[in-house]
């Protein structure tokens, strides 16, 4: 008898023998600079729980005195019945944290460019998206219908090159990059960007996701470490990785983000942020307005551990922000040095195809606020035995 779902069988075999499937690994602890994995305690690399507040107390209690008035979830769609006070709260805090008109939060930085990219363009229109932008901007282009016009990555006269070519060829054009690029941690040059969609009139959109909390004054992002305020339509954001918690965020033109709450698909069709989740992110909020200290404290640490891996004779890419990528190459050799990093008590996974192009595979090293000095030496040494084991130093 024919088994007629017998390919994907074949096809996580062919991921297995080329170094590409993915072991998810089981947490048993709360997020940390430490954290259980498979039953063993390790110093964690892999989170981006850039700042430490996913477990920090002032955001534990937002959560269960939230709770307590609201419940633990919101029971219907935003455009139904599910805004609740909070979640207007929430937007009017982000968007004066932000400096923007106003702001729309969804259940995902993922979510957030599902909903934005198809209200900005159609059918008729066409989009200028870097080469190596997020898989979500790519989906939601796709989603969208427009013509997708790849530019080299973070390359201004590409860019240029590109409208030139397309003018007049569609009803408008839109510009889309990340901010901060989460496989090479380097930032788009936003600036000369702004620069030339301003000079021909293409929207100009930026996904923050890695920027939120990490660059900018006190954590305000990539927009305003440019000083591009107002500048910029389209500012998409998430607050599951520097905020801590889950849910993305749409901010800028008034009439755009009111556009995108009569017709953005997410926002329409899947339930709100729940009550616990909208609290903690105000708090996140309250956290990062009050004190640079976590901020601060991410850079220095980003900024030494670079240095001395550097030293130690590893390639670390591109990086300009605390995201520091161990270039490897072969995907093969990524999964056996992640794993013979676990066996030193350093949880860092390797990173290949598809979420990195094919012969850049890497460790990802995501440093943290909470990490101590001797948590990152700790993790230098683990690098070091391992790198001069398996021949990369």
């Amino acid at each position: 008898m024919i088994n007629r779902l017998s390919w994907a069988e074949d096809e996580i075999q062919s991921l297995k023998d080329n170094g590409l499937y993915n072991q998810i690994r089981t947490i048993s602890s709360p997020q940390g600079a430490w954290l259980v994995v498979d039953d063993k305690k390790v110093l964690n690399f892999c989170s981006n729980n850039y700042l430490g507040l996913a477990n920090h107390p002032k955001m534990i209690a937002a959560v269960k005195k939230v709770v307590d008035a609201y419940g633990v979830g919101p029971g219907a769609v935003r455009s139904i019945a599910g805004t609740m006070e909070v979640h207007l709260e929430l937007e009017k805090r982000l968007a004066e944290f932000k400096g923007v008109e106003a702001v729309v939060s969804f259940q995902s930085g993922f979510t957030a460019n599902l909903a934005t990219i198809p209200c900005l363009v159609g059918k008729e229109d066409g989009i200028l998206s870097d080469e190596l932008n997020h898989a979500s901007i790519i989906d939601g282009c796709r989603l969208s219908g427009g013509t997708i016009i790849r530019f080299n990555h973070a390359d201004v006269n590409d860019l240029e090159a590109k409208i030139l070519e397309n003018q007049g060829n569609y009803r408008r054009l839109l510009a889309i990059t990340d901010g901060v690029f989460s496989m090479d941690g380097d930032l788009a040059p936003l600036d000369k960007i702004y620069d030339v969609t301003s000079k021909y009139d293409v929207m100009l959109m930026v996904d923050d996701a890695h920027g939120e909390g990490v660059v900018g004054k006190g954590g305000r992002g990539i927009v305003d470490h440019f000083g591009l305020h107002g500048k910029v339509d389209i500012e998409v954001g998430t607050m599951s990785k520097a905020f801590g918690v889950m849910g993305g965020m749409v901010a800028g033109n008034a009439k755009l983000i009111e556009w995108i709450r009569q017709r953005g698909r997410p926002f329409i069709f899947s339930s709100a942020l729940t009550p616990a989740d909208v609290a903690a992110c105000l708090t996140a909020v309250n956290l990062l307005e009050e004190s640079t200290e976590l901020v601060d404290r991410l850079w220095a640490n980003g900024n030494y551990f670079k240095a001395e891996m550097k030293k130690l004779g590893f390639d670390t890419g591109v990086s300009q922000t605390p995201i520091t990528p161990v270039m490897l190459g072969d995907a093969k050799l990524a999964k056996e040095f992640s794993k013979e990093l676990f066996d030193e008590g350093v949880f860092a996974m390797a990173l290949g195809f598809p979420t990195v192009p094919v012969g850049k595979a890497r460790i990802r090293v995501m440093i943290s606020a909470t990490h101590t000095q001797n948590d990152l030496d700790l993790c230098l040494k683990a690098f070091q035995k391992v790198g001069k084991k398996l021949s990369v130093i």
